[in-house]
């Protein structure tokens, strides 16, 4: 009897979540490029934005968990972090001739896969293994939602089985998220990550259309309209 109840609610894609996400990203950049963060326009832009990284992790940890072709997987998302990289640079400082070692979300989420490769992939020594989870959790830092896309990844994808436990620790570390801002109530945008769970009710468990055109509008997306954003927020 709860299975149909929550099956009635379970009325989207992946491909049709993954464009909210999308149009959560956009609203965050907006709010970022145009509009002070502290007013309430920005605070409602960058809450409706907080759905955008913990959802990538999601389903990045689905991508892992389902893809044909890790490689590629790998490889594309690698491709488009370095691509991406100058438009993410010029989006927050304003300039393309100086290098700044600071990556987009694609880098994240890179970083993310390579994460849960070693975890669960590799067939190293304990150590090693947890050093090399280590360093790539430190790389992450330089990626936009930095250290919290791998971590959401991770979550979602070792109690892949366990709902329970899984939206317990997403919300314990998504506490972590409000030290961004001290604490302070110009940070209070935050709490839209705790959306995420809502959101991902809503999910059918089917991928939706599985025309080329879902698999790559995201990367050829991203950069753009982060230069378009960039070039109004520092002309």
């Amino acid at each position: 009897m709860e299975e149909s109840r929550a099956a009635k609610f379970q009325i989207l894609s992946g491909n049709q979540i993954k464009y909210i996400l999308i149009l959560a990203m956009i609203a965050d950049h907006i709010g970022w490029a145009l509009v002070p963060k502290a007013s309430v326009q920005g605070q409602l832009l960058h809450f409706f934005g907080r759905l955008t990284g913990p959802g990538m992790a999601y389903f990045l940890a689905e991508g892992f968990r389902y893809t044909k072709n890790l490689k590629a997987y790998a490889l594309r998302l690698g491709i488009f972090a370095f691509l991406s990289w100058p438009a993410y640079a010029y989006f927050e400082k304003g300039t393309l001739l100086k290098f700044y070692p600071c990556f987009g979300v694609i880098y994240s989420l890179f970083i993310a896969l390579l994460i849960l490769i070693v975890y669960e992939r590799f067939d190293w020594p304990p150590r090693l293994r947890e050093g090399a989870m280590i360093l790539l959790m430190g790389l992450s830092l330089l990626g936009d939602w930095a250290g919290f896309i791998p971590t959401y990844a991770l979550i979602f994808h070792h109690f892949r089985e366990e709902p329970k436990k899984k939206w317990i620790a997403y919300c314990i570390v998504s506490i972590l998220t409000f030290s961004i801002n001290g604490f302070k109530a110009e940070g209070l945008f935050q709490t839209g990550v705790y959306l995420v769970p809502f959101l991902l009710l809503l999910y059918n468990g089917r991928r939706g259309s599985g025309h080329p055109f879902h698999k790559w509008f995201f990367y050829f997306f991203y950069p753009i309209h982060l230069f378009i954003l960039g070039y109004f927020r520092w002309r």
